[in-house]
């Protein structure tokens, strides 16, 4: 199969580092003219300048700003102002006893994994629909389906992303637009790496405490190790690509098997 997205414009939210920064690289790859965001422009133009290093058939274009607000969005929509596929890949994480979370970290984590991919969705939706194409992509977490203990407030955006997806798929129904959310098993990025030292002794060097971490904290991965962002990258490759024109609504798993069950 041969994913060619020449033409298309795409915006990766969280795209400086990390899951976003592979799957920015993939669809620039593929011949998509990719948005790159990240809160600052400082941080854009140097993720911007390091992966213009790699081979690219599309352009890379600075969308800065915190989409978390009302204010950085529509800094984003100025950068940016239409997009043919839109991944909300922005999310944040950390490790924290279910009993000390307060109120003001729940409403963050809705706030920053949630809404901003809501505010984001209304903003380029319209346009995908009266054009008749358009891709929308929720990057979700295994997190969804099997609340971690250590960080329940974060399982619980990823869930609220999987009721969002899905309902954003009805209201696009019929228009040529998909909308899906792809579900991360626990991915190898420098965010992830710190959350496992959290965890495990940080005496250990990292092949180890990562397996350590797998054995310990993440026993059910069928792959018994960490993916790599770039093979998130490959699926929301293809889901933006017209060769997904039959997947919409889905909760399409790249999560090593880490799930057990059938669907999520």
């Amino acid at each position: 199969m041969r994913i060619d997205l020449s033409g298309k414009t795409a915006l990766v939210t969280g795209s400086t580092q990390g899951i976003g920064a592979a799957i920015a690289t993939g669809l620039a790859r593929a011949g998509a003219r990719v948005g790159i965001n990240g809160r600052g422009s400082g941080s854009v133009a140097f993720a911007i300048n390091r992966m213009s290093e790699e081979r690219m058939a599309g352009d890379l274009v600075a969308a800065p700003g915190d989409v978390s607000t009302d204010e950085g969005c529509e800094r984003v929509l100025r950068s940016l102002p239409q997009a043919d596929i839109l991944v909300n890949n922005l999310g944040i994480f950390e490790a924290r006893p279910a009993l000390e979370i307060g109120d003001a970290e729940w409403r963050r984590y809705f706030e920053v994994n949630v809404l901003a991919a809501i505010r984001l969705t209304r903003a380029y939706l319209p346009g995908m629909i009266q054009r008749g194409w358009g891709r929308v992509q929720y990057i979700a977490s295994d997190s969804a389906v099997v609340i971690p203990l250590e960080m329940i407030h974060y399982g619980m955006s990823k869930t609220a992303l999987l009721a969002v997806s899905r309902g954003f798929a009805k209201e696009a129904a019929g228009t040529g637009v998909t909308v899906n959310s792809v579900i991360a098993g626990p991915t190898h990025t420098g965010g992830v790496e710190e959350f496992v030292y959290q965890l495990v002794d940080r005496g250990l060097a990292w092949e180890e405490a990562q397996r350590e971490f797998m054995r310990e904290h993440r026993p059910q991965s069928l792959l018994q190790r960490l993916i790599e962002p770039e093979e998130i990258a490959n699926m929301v490759a293809y889901l933006s690509s017209p060769l997904a024109s039959a997947t919409t609504g889905a909760a399409v798993r790249v999560d090593g098997g880490y799930i057990d069950a059938i669907l999520p």
